[in-house]
């Protein structure tokens, strides 16, 4: 147990600060030495030659050289703890020697030919992917983007059923393609261009922030501060916000509830590792379906294990939805990404021909056995549930100590933590209060992900691979600036 010194009295609570400090965990992994560009000419090609649509990340930015499990490396040789995986897109750890060896024998032997012919790795990955999904799905269309496997999913929804309307949640993110930017539902990714006809949205189902739910409504080892009148076995939150899609229906949608699908995440992302109240998802799924619609899972994010106690998020809602999109940890950073359904449904894109030019490729097929293999091989879906309980409980008691800490929540290795000017008020914290939080952490060798409409949530979501080590670094080094920043605010 740690000793505490240095008491500090901060909005009616009282910070301190640790005495002993923890040292980052050992690596025996040794990275190459840097031989390219320099970082002044990286900085002017991304100043003048690449989108401000995607701006710095720290003040300084990083210029990695190197990745090996859940670390990244520098140029400078710097060593930093990975909590964010790539954008929740590194699984199984960065440069797995598995994942690795398989590409590397793949490329020797063929790269590219399209899906116009027959190859084994697509056989051999096909039978392996459904073989993790109830038996209901048959099918699978393979892309290179969750962009792209969302994108389909509604092309394909409005095939099917004959019907135009997909509802999709308000604070959702579901890819930056012309389509899926109507079903994104955050104003910080969206252009004044038209992109939503035919889209309905619905109220977000947030506990911490909406008008309903409490301490009695999350499927996570840490609940929300307020309090609710939910039962052992109720959540009234739910109730409330599945009827948004009742409501929908009987006001928005064509004469008879006619949509065609509603998409969600199990977990929202970007919006900033939202989850929804017991029951909300499976209420609004069968409402839908009844309705003679479709549900989409997302999984981009929340998909193979991470969650946990499911392999996939949506059995965590006790739902079974009509397609399921991946990409992201499919591939562990290789671009992949799938979309699986039922043969019904996918025949509809026999009306004509359908074709992607790089999905289900030879190299990708290869990637996304091996990944598979190592989530099964090194348990890291139990590691998932695991670790990331434990980190969740770490992390509620710096909610308890900071009180501009106003929210911890998730399941596995998919959490949040939200910084608010004060828990009475939840107004958001300041960008320069989070950006300087932000940037200590990056400066203690730890690297956290942004996110929430307002920018003021802590996206935690590293490789799989992590261990409570890590995760005490990590929460010491969170720790820490929370009190730095707690400090200069007296």
């Amino acid at each position: 147990m740690l000793k505490i010194q240095s008491k500090l009295k901060l909005n009616s609570t009282f910070v301190s600060r640790l005495s002993t400090s923890i040292s980052m965990p050992e690596c025996d992994f040794v990275p190459n030495k840097y031989e390219g560009p320099k970082y002044e000419d990286v900085s002017k090609t991304k100043r003048e030659n690449l989108t401000k649509g995607s701006p710095a990340y720290y003040k300084e930015n990083l210029l990695i050289h190197q990745g090996h499990k859940q670390w990244l490396w520098d140029t400078n040789g710097k060593r930093y703890l990975d909590l964010f995986a790539g954008i929740v897109t590194v699984s199984v750890g960065h440069c797995h020697p598995k994942v690795n060896a398989a590409l590397e024998d793949q490329i020797k032997k063929l790269w590219h030919t399209t899906s116009i012919y027959l190859y084994p790795g697509i056989h051999e990955y096909t039978q392996k992917l459904l073989g993790k999904f109830p038996s209901k799905f048959n099918t699978v269309l393979y892309a290179n983007s969750g962009s792209e496997a969302n994108d389909l999913a509604l092309y394909l929804s409005r095939l099917y059923t004959s019907r135009f309307d997909i509802i999709s949640l308000r604070n959702a993110y579901h890819g930056m393609s012309p389509y899926t930017m109507g079903i994104t539902n955050l104003n910080t990714w969206k252009y004044n261009v038209p992109t939503a006809f035919g889209i309905q949205t619905i109220m977000n189902p947030d506990i911490y922030r909406g008008p309903w739910g409490g301490k009695n409504c999350r499927d996570s080892p840490v609940q929300a501060l307020r309090d609710c009148d939910c039962g052992p076995n109720e959540c009234q939150a739910g109730n409330h916000y599945s009827y948004q899609v009742q409501d929908i229906l009987l006001h928005c949608a064509p004469k008879g509830g006619k949509v065609a699908a509603l998409i969600a995440e199990s977990i929202q992302g970007v919006g900033g590792a939202v989850q929804f109240p017991k029951n909300f998802l499976k209420q609004a799924a069968q409402i839908v379906q009844n309705a003679g619609g479709l549900v989409i899972s997302d999984e981009v994010q929340t998909g193979f294990g991470r969650t946990g106690s499911k392999y996939w998020g949506f059995e965590n809602h006790e739902i079974l939805p009509d397609m399921v999109t991946l990409a992201k940890g499919i591939g562990n950073g290789f671009p992949m990404a799938a979309l699986v359904t039922t043969k019904e449904i996918a025949d509809s894109l026999g009306q004509a021909a359908h074709f992607n030019t790089y999905g289900g490729n030879p190299m990708a097929c290869a990637v996304g056995s091996a990944v598979l293999d190592v989530i099964d091989e090194e348990k890291l879906q139990q590691n998932c549930e695991t670790v990331g309980t434990y980190f969740l409980k770490e992390l509620e008691k710096l909610r308890d100590e900071f009180e501009i800490v106003g929210d911890v929540r998730g399941k596995g290795l998919m959490i949040g933590l939200e910084l608010v000017e004060n828990k009475k008020t939840k107004k958001p914290l300041n960008l320069d209060s989070v950006l300087s939080i932000f940037e200590n952490t990056k400066d203690m060798g730890v690297l956290f992900g942004r996110g929430g409409l307002f920018g003021n949530v802590f996206r935690i979501k590293p490789p799989m691979c992590i261990n409570k080590e890590d995760v005490d670094f990590g929460v010491y080094a969170l720790r820490e600036s929370l009190y730095k920043e707690s400090k200069n605010r007296q």
